[in-house]
């Protein structure tokens, strides 16, 4: 019996530590590359105003106003798939999140209505547009 359950122990830790090095594989693979880090760090408070200004919005489709709650949580939440001090692919997993929820926000909603919205410059909007595609 003891054997056995070692045996499961190794296997669950080994399935988990697989799973990780996938899903570290795919954030790496869906990593943003057409902009600059210096562009998503200037437009990150006209995102979070934009962000907050669409869950605030009861017209806004329940998906997404649910899609924007979760990625505030996901963001804030100390456990990471990779953790923050990792240089370079610390931060790597709440960017390919943040990307994924965005271009999921603007097939919803349309690029039009997050320009009509946008809290900021033509240029941030431009980076923006660049990263949700």
């Amino acid at each position: 019996m003891g054997r056995m359950a070692a045996d499961v122990l190794i296997g669950v830790v080994v399935g988990v530590l697989l799973l990780w090095i996938v899903l570290v594989g795919l954030l790496w693979l869906l990593r943003p590359r057409d902009v600059a880090l210096g562009e998503l760090v200037r437009v990150v408070p006209d995102l979070a105003r934009l962000g907050r200004s669409l869950v605030a919005d009861r017209t806004t489709p329940l998906g997404v106003r649910f899609a924007l709650v979760m990625l505030v949580i996901w963001i804030l939440n100390p456990i990471d798939l990779i953790p923050e001090f990792i240089p370079v692919l610390g931060p790597l997993d709440d960017v390919v999140v943040a990307v994924l929820v965005l271009r999921y926000v603007r097939r919803r909603l349309g690029i039009e209505v997050l320009e009509a919205r946008w809290p900021g410059t033509a240029e941030g909007f431009s980076a923006l547009r660049r990263l949700v595609g």
